[in-house]
């Protein structure tokens, strides 16, 4: 049997991807390995967020060439998509694919290994308007499922590269998302996160459905009892939103509002569509309606022109919200956006100070919403068994740790846990009843 291996950077829509090409590769007779181990094919799903993804990609490739020199490489996804050239030119690539046609990846490894030639089928993908699906139907030994059901961007962030990698949104169709949740609902599911490039922009290249409407009609599938959202644009969420997903009873207290700064003079410079007014102000809204919803978000430390001043604000601003859990990066200038090409670079020192002091408020702030809940019984999908303790996810997204003292086989119950004490950063408790 033909072995395959996959090297998969990046987000959840990345990894997402990879398994619908792992599928591909099984259809077909091929032993899917660890990328540690020689394999006939390698599959590098790169990223280029960042300089580091970039770097990453163009490491592995040469890893992958010296487990097997006669290896086929093919990298596929945003780093290929907006620099194929760049990619080909890497010793050991034999094929490029971007950020479409990755149904086609077999029949691409297959033909490039039996003509002996490179193959690099990447194409501009800014008029591109169809939804690739790659659907996945044999998920093992895990308990919440990842659906895609959008593709691309179309905002244009100043520092992000994202809409030239992954083209305008394209939505997919509202059937073929529930037939996929169906498929994993009999499986045994019990969560389903909805993931996309830009989730709250679902529906605008289709007509009268919106990301709202999807939570809806997956609500009702009686097997799923919860739906999470992936990062979503703060902006989508209004009282309508709020009142429609609380009647489901299924969609969880739990929202990853993208924010970047907490300056209003940086997110102009971003290009972001909202001030912190609005933002502060779509919190309470959500707070209204569920009042325990964890709130995470992600922070960009070190943007050009980022003042002293700005960043106390972004600091401050982080503090007033009370986060329940934050990601820091450090701005990194990407080739091909405005922002790389703005004036006052920010020194790589000023970015670790400011990174070290939002990453500590961060932990700060995790502590502090997790201590709430030390007392109370919380609903938890038990998910990875490791040293004696079976853990997973409150709705609010609480990690939660119980001693693993059963015959029965928890993983994938959702079971009422009576939280006793916080440790680091998850919180310990007993399952009070079966």
């Amino acid at each position: 049997m033909k072995k395959v291996a996959f090297y998969t950077l990046g987000c959840k829509v990345n990894q997402y991807e990879t398994e619908a090409m792992e599928e591909l590769f099984k259809n077909r007779g091929y032993e899917v390995v660890d990328n540690r181990e020689k394999a006939d094919i390698y599959i590098i799903n790169t990223c280029t967020v960042t300089n580091l993804g970039d770097r990453k990609s163009r490491q592995f490739i040469r890893k992958a060439k010296k487990l097997n020199k006669d290896s086929i490489i093919a990298a596929v996804g945003c780093y290929s998509q907006v620099a194929p050239k760049e990619v080909e030119s890497i010793d050991g690539v034999d094929i490029v694919v971007g950020t479409t046609d990755r149904h086609k990846i077999v029949d691409l490894c297959e033909k490039a290994k039996a003509e002996n030639k490179k193959i690099n089928i990447v194409k501009d993908i800014k008029g591109h308007k169809e939804f690739e699906s790659l659907n996945i139907s044999d998920l093992q030994h895990k308990t919440r499922a990842y659906i895609k059901i959008q593709e691309g961007c179309n905002q244009y962030c100043s520092y992000c590269i994202i809409p030239y990698a992954r083209g305008p949104i394209r939505s997919r169709d509202l059937e073929d998302i529930i037939l996929e949740t169906e498929r994993l609902a009999r499986a045994g599911f019990k969560e389903i996160i909805l993931s996309g490039i830009h989730v709250a922009s679902y529906g605008k290249d289709l007509r009268n459905v919106t990301l709202t409407d999807v939570i809806e009609e997956v609500a009702k599938i009686d097997e799923i009892r919860r739906i999470r959202l992936s990062s979503i644009e703060p902006t989508f969420i209004d009282r309508n939103f709020m009142e429609r997903v609380i009647s489901t009873k299924k969609l969880c207290d739990h929202f990853h509002l993208s924010l970047q700064s907490g300056s209003n003079t940086v997110l102009k410079r971003m290009n972001r569509k909202y001030t912190t007014e609005d933002y502060q102000e779509i919190v309470n809204l959500i707070r209204e309606y569920m009042p325990d919803a964890g709130i995470t978000t992600d922070i960009i430390v070190g943007f050009p022109g980022e003042t002293d001043e700005e960043f106390n604000e972004t600091y401050q601003f982080v503090k007033d919200i009370h986060f329940s859990r934050i990601h820091v990066f450090k701005y990194s200038p990407r080739k091909g956006t405005p922002a790389s090409k703005f004036k006052d670079q920010i020194h790589g020192d000023i970015k670790n100070e400011r990174s070290d002091r939002l990453i500590h408020l961060g932990e700060e702030l995790m502590k502090d919403f997790n201590k709430r809940f030390v007392g109370r019984t919380l609903e938890v999908l038990l998910e990875d068994k490791k040293d004696g303790f079976i853990e997973g996810y409150t709705t609010n997204y609480i990690r939660v740790k119980v001693k693993y003292e059963y015959e029965d086989d928890l993983q994938g119950r959702v079971l009422p846990i009576k939280t006793t004490r916080y440790d680091e950063d998850f919180l310990l408790g007993e399952i009070e009843e079966f």
